[in-house]
């Protein structure tokens, strides 16, 4: 009997840390044209999340939050400080951008993109810009949460082509740079197969 076996796949991941710190860093980029609004999601419902999460990310491997069950999901959208705002466009969500308020005026975007369906009209740069906006005002829908004095993000080699720009235009500024190795996994989409998987 062998001891050996295949090792599962792997790919190395670059990841990308970047921040403002102060209000005045946000560059706000052009409202698009046409019929596209954004709108704070009140109720933490997870199954809009999870379809959020997955219509955004499957095609770039988001799967951290996949295993999560129904309660752990809620457990999430639940926490203190945790805000998501959505993209509509014509009534049709279009991506969305999530934050994670912490107790020492840190604010961390947590998830931000838009369904592939609406990359490259220009929503993307206006998206960010708003969810920014909302990271740097928190205290002001939130008394009980401290001002916010930092708002930090990370994106990574899988993310889509135009994401390190969008920040770069945003006014973020890269602060850490690290490899990883993670195990090869399948763009799941937001239903098994979706995007030729």
């Amino acid at each position: 009997m062998s001891d050996t076996y295949a090792a599962a796949p792997t790919t190395e991941v670059t990841v990308w840390s970047l921040e403002q710190t102060s209000p005045g860093d946000l560059r706000p980029a052009a409202v698009p044209e046409g019929d596209v609004r954004i709108v704070r999601s009140q109720l933490p419902l997870p199954e809009f999340s999870r379809f959020l999460y997955t219509a955004v990310g499957g095609d770039i491997r988001w799967t951290d939050r996949l295993g999560l069950t129904y309660a752990q999901w809620s457990e999430v959208l639940e926490r203190p400080g945790a805000e998501t705002w959505v993209a509509y466009v014509d009534g049709t969500p279009a991506g969305y951008v999530e934050l994670d308020g912490q107790d020492d005026g840190v604010v961390e975007i947590v998830y931000f993109g838009l369904i592939p369906a609406f990359r490259g009209r220009r929503i993307g740069g206006h998206l960010l810009s708003y969810g920014v906006a909302r990271a740097w005002d928190t205290a002001e829908r939130r008394p009980e949460r401290p001002r916010t004095r930092r708002v930090w993000l990370h994106t990574c080699s899988k993310d889509g082509p135009h994401a390190m720009g969008n920040y770069l235009r945003r006014g973020f500024r890269l602060f850490d740079t690290r490899t990883e190795v993670e195990p090869e996994a399948a763009a799941p989409g937001p239903w098994p197969g979706a995007y030729g998987s």
